[in-house]
């Protein structure tokens, strides 16, 4: 595929000479000495004018510690490391797209775009990489983790999020050979570790999974986005095949007169029944919520708020406000004179008044979708829309209690001041323990989701999952540290025994509720870490036996 003049744009600011080099020194010489990172390149200015690129400093780091020169300096690298706070979360996240194909929603806010799948645009720019790459998803993956590393990031331990229309849509064999070919990617020696070909394509899907278990760069998530009306228990047996571990769903709205006026093509019950599905099978859950559809009014929202926690209870939620663009149907609704966009300010005040109201098992990964302001027709244009309503909670003296806003990240961590918090909610058919080690000012350091089902659970036609209690995830936050590499700072919580605490915390809550095995739910990357912990395989899950309970943890 012919190479974009941004990829050459990229290539010239961030390839290494020997000038470079000398520059790099000077500046890492005063980064180490205390200087902030952008006074010390602004220091030592190219002779052509401009400033050495963060990736083309790391890069040089990485080259002069490589061959003797420096010795390696972790808090160093963090400091130069572009943007940390990608792999501040435990993990490393890629996003792919898939191809465009059609989609069976017919939503009038759905922007269409032949060149793209359904709801996306050119120029967001995970979908601007996507387009560039043909939509190859080889070549997405190998490229994105190149850019990662190359920036100083950790990329061992990645989460793949597949994202493009509805993936539930797409043939299966495009599916399978589509996560066989990321796995490909994340099985393949990047450049930049050692100068060889990649390895020849997988013969099959099961067998690029069993090489990743042990690659350089181990798939610890893979996420795909689809509609509730598309989760059946046939459809959980294949995304377990898949290896998939998450499923973002277009919730939108719990209001059935606003999802009919929106052509969304399924009602709430869909969505109650798909969430209560993904849970009994262990899967992490994603809804997508979408303010200003419609039909809806700022109060109307906020009803329609509430209502996400009342036996949804979603893991993860992605606000979306609504947003008019030129190429959908919403945008004729609007020419006549029959929608209005919110503003900014009516929805700031509208996310400020809701978020504090988020239950503390929850995480928000997104306020707002990524689109251009120059798509946006009327209503707000504003993509920093999350720091604007932080802003908001701080000048009203309150907070959001979510995950996201409360992880530890890069703050200093005294395992022996965490406290173990058991918060338990029912959610739905299941009885859900949000076990998580707190630090004495209220930050997470590591969590797990233990699945209870009761009477009235779906039957998901999963062997492996019979008469289990269900662990559905697993997270420790901090810096991402390599694969069996072992925390040494102050500041980290990776790899300091958080997670066996928590899995021995589970076993023993399942232990005395009376269930006789664990189900739990790994990514093929991580299969290795709970083998290790006494699990054994199952056909899609680990599973390990109950029989003593453990001690309890103090």
């Amino acid at each position: 595929m012919p190479t974009t003049a941004r990829q050459e744009r990229w290539k010239r600011d961030n390839t290494l000479t020997p000038e470079k080099i000398t520059l790099a020194r000077l500046v890492l010489d005063d980064v180490r000495a205390g200087k902030p990172v952008l006074d010390a390149l602004r220091a030592h200015p190219q002779p052509n004018g401009g400033i050495l690129s963060k990736a083309a400093l790391v890069a040089a780091y990485v080259e002069m510690t490589q061959a003797g020169e420096r010795q390696p300096d972790q808090d160093l690298l963090e400091r130069i490391r572009m943007k940390p706070v990608r792999t501040l979360s435990g993990v490393t996240t890629v996003t792919v797209l898939t191809k465009p194909y059609p989609c069976p929603g017919k939503c009038i806010f759905c922007p269409t775009d032949v060149r793209m799948p359904k709801s996306y645009l050119p120029d967001e720019p995970g979908a601007m990489r996507a387009l560039e790459h043909n939509f190859d998803p080889f070549t997405q993956v190998q490229s994105r983790i190149a850019a990662l590393d190359s920036l100083g990031h950790p990329t061992d331990k990645i989460e793949l999020l597949i994202l493009g229309g509805t993936w539930s849509a797409y043939r299966r064999d495009y599916q399978e050979w589509f996560i066989k070919r990321c796995f490909d990617a994340m099985n393949c020696v990047i450049a930049s570790e050692a100068r060889q070909s990649p390895p020849p394509e997988s013969p099959d899907l099961p067998a690029a999974q069993a090489l990743n278990e042990n690659a350089s760069h181990r798939n610890v998530g893979l996420v795909i986005e689809t509609r509730p009306d598309e989760i059946t228990p046939r459809e959980l047996l294949w995304l377990r095949y898949l290896g998939v571990t998450k499923v973002q769903m277009g919730a939108q709205s719990l209001d059935d007169r606003i999802l009919e006026m929106n052509k969304r093509g399924h009602n709430v019950a869909a969505t109650r029944t798909a969430v209560a599905l993904l849970r009994a099978a262990g899967f992490k859950i994603v809804l997508h919520w979408m303010p200003n559809l419609h039909g809806a009014t700022p109060a109307s929202d906020r009803i329609d708020f509430e209502k996400l926690w009342d036996g949804f209870c979603p893991d993860e939620i992605k606000i979306y406000p609504n947003q008019l663009l030129a190429n959908t149907e919403l945008y004729q609704v609007w020419q006549r004179g029959e929608y209005k966009p919110y503003t900014t300010e009516e929805l700031i005040n509208l996310i400020a008044d809701v978020k504090p109201g988020i239950p503390r098992y929850c995480r928000v990964n997104r306020v707002i979708r990524d689109i251009p302001s120059t798509n946006v027709v009327e209503g707000n244009k504003r993509t920093s829309l999350r720091m604007d309503v932080q802003a908001e909670l701080k000048r009203r003296a309150t907070a959001c209690n979510c995950i996201r806003c409360r992880e530890v990240r890069a703050a200093n961590l005294d395992a022996a001041q965490l406290r173990l918090d058991d918060l338990t909610y029912p959610a739905g058919p299941a009885e859900e323990h949000f076990l998580s080690f707190v630090t004495p000012d209220d930050r997470i350091a590591g969590f797990l989701r233990l699945s209870l089902p009761q009477p009235g659970s779906p039957h998901t036609g999963l062997v492996d999952l019979e008469g289990a209690a269900l662990i559905r995830e697993v997270h420790v936050y901090g810096q991402s540290l390599a694969v069996g590499a072992e925390h040494t700072g102050p500041n980290g919580a990776q790899h300091s025994g958080l997670g066996t605490k928590l899995l021995a915390e589970a076993r023993r809550i399942a232990v005395l509720r009376g269930y006789k095995h664990l189900a739990v739910i790994s990514a093929i990357g991580t299969r290795k870490y709970y083998l290790e912990r006494g699990f054994e395989r199952g056909e899609y899950y680990l599973i390990q036996k109950l029989e003593e309970p453990d001690s309890q943890i103090d």
